[in-house]
């Protein structure tokens, strides 16, 4: 026989929702515990200047310099706390020491510096007679608190700060009132006003920095996407071109099969049956063919009208950009021949993009184009000289896409490409497209 308990939750127990002011009390309390009391004495050394940083970079051992900076506060204050004290030789001494240690001890465990920085100030107060003097800082240990809390909080987060300033309050307000009625005067007040202050300009440089790096952070994700979406952008338009070269092909692949029986008399049935099944899945691949274009055409895409450009036009581009006002040669070595429309086409769009760069980026240079027909491929070579009045140009924000787009070009060609400056300060794109001739590609 099994037995179900039954639990009642009635009102005050743990499951009763807690009202809003509870739970920002319960937070405050947590946030005040894991910045100031857990593990508050653990080791976290100030770490040194970047060796990247301008003033590290002009001065060697700048790197030490915000350890030399606190150490000569923690002098500082250790020089007042002798000088403000009523008593003289070993008393006087050690309240300077009292106002030395928690500054140097910043350097290496931070949040147990300012436990020991409140614990150093009463002493200090009591060992050199503060019955005479400001309550409960005396004004070697508030230089000495106020440069601790500064430390602490530009070496932590803006609530730890904020936490210190609490803690700082609580502490001033029980020793200087309760344990220090008696005293000359209390400093209670002039302690929070100033630490607000320091602690309000650190938080406010904290979140300044916090925001400079998030923003740094998301330019460099925006970058990364922009760029992933430019390549993507790339490869749709490099497919799109290269429907037409494909459909062309499997147009004639399906006309050819379709005429062949008729071209031999009495053809066999299994060879009506070849070139049928040929036919069929030419077909087929064009409908397959032409989802695809479905898919990769963008919402305002327009099939052009005229066939894909050949190395055959590209006289008509070098006119047109003569029109716009580049000077450019032309260079063709080695024996002209026919090749794959693929690599013609790639090699039209290539020097049509370095030939748009330089209107761009080098207005008022010349340009000179060189193709190479070598055995096995297709060289070419696009290659402008410097802009006459460069501090005049301005920078494009697409610089990088088109070579995104050259590249991805060579690279479905399994071809070569080096683009980058030349030594007359111009620029230089190099491409080689390996490819038989349009006869061997068809055999």
């Amino acid at each position: 026989m099994t037995q179900t308990t039954h639990t009642q939750t009635t009102p005050g127990q743990a499951g009763r929702p807690r009202s809003p002011e509870f739970r920002l009390a319960a937070d405050a309390l947590r946030g005040l515990r894991e910045d100031l009391f857990q593990d508050a004495f653990a080791y976290d050394p100030l770490p040194r200047l970047s060796a990247d940083g301008r003033l590290t970079r002009r001065l060697s051992g700048a790197g030490w310099l915000p350890h030399t900076v606190v150490a000569a506060l923690g002098v500082m204050a250790m020089s007042l706390a002798v000088a403000g004290s009523f008593e003289s030789g070993p008393p006087a001494l050690l309240c300077g020491l009292l106002a030395l240690a928690p500054v140097l001890l910043t350097l290496a465990r931070p949040v147990g510096a300012f436990w020991l920085s409140l614990a150093a100030g009463t002493a200090a107060a009591v060992i050199g007679r503060g019955d005479w003097s400001d309550w409960p800082w005396m004004p070697g240990s508030f230089l000495s608190h106020l440069v601790v809390l500064t430390v602490v909080a530009l070496r932590t987060r803006p609530r730890t700060a904020a936490s210190m300033w609490v803690m700082t309050a609580v502490y001033g307000f029980v020793v200087g009132d309760v344990f220090g009625a008696h005293r000359y005067d209390t400093n209670v007040t002039p302690m929070l006003l100033v630490s607000a202050l320091i602690l309000l300009a650190v938080s406010v440089r904290h979140i300044r920095h916090q925001a400079q790096r998030e923003m740094t952070a998301q330019q460099t994700v925006t970058e990364h996407e922009r760029s992933r979406r430019t390549l993507l952008e790339e490869r749709t338009t490099i497919a799109r071109e290269l429907h037409d070269v494909v459909a062309h092909h499997m147009s004639v692949v399906a006309i050819q099969a379709e005429a062949a029986p008729y071209r031999v008399e009495n053809p066999p049935e299994e060879l009506e049956k070849a070139f049928a099944t040929i036919r069929e899945n030419a077909v087929a691949a064009l409908t397959e063919l032409r989802r695809v274009l479905g898919v990769v055409r963008a919402e305002d895409y327009e099939a052009p009208d005229a066939p894909q450009p050949t190395l055959a036009d590209l006289d008509g581009l070098l006119a047109n950009v003569r029109e716009a006002g580049l000077t450019v040669e032309k260079a063709v070595t080695g024996a002209v021949r026919e090749l794959p429309q693929g690599v013609e086409l790639s090699a039209y769009r290539i020097a049509q993009e370095a030939l748009s760069n330089t209107l761009r980026h080098a207005p008022g240079a010349s340009a000179r184009v060189e193709i190479g027909y070598v055995l096995g491929g297709l060289g070419l070579r696009v290659i402008n000289t410097a802009p006459p009045a460069p501090h005049l140009v301005k920078p494009s924000p697409g610089a990088g896409h088109g070579i995104t787009g050259m590249r991805e070009r060579v690279s479905m060609l399994n071809g070569e490409m080096t683009a980058g400056p030349s030594p007359d300060g111009g620029y230089e794109v190099t491409v080689f497209l390996p490819a038989a001739t349009a006869t061997e590609g068809d055999a």
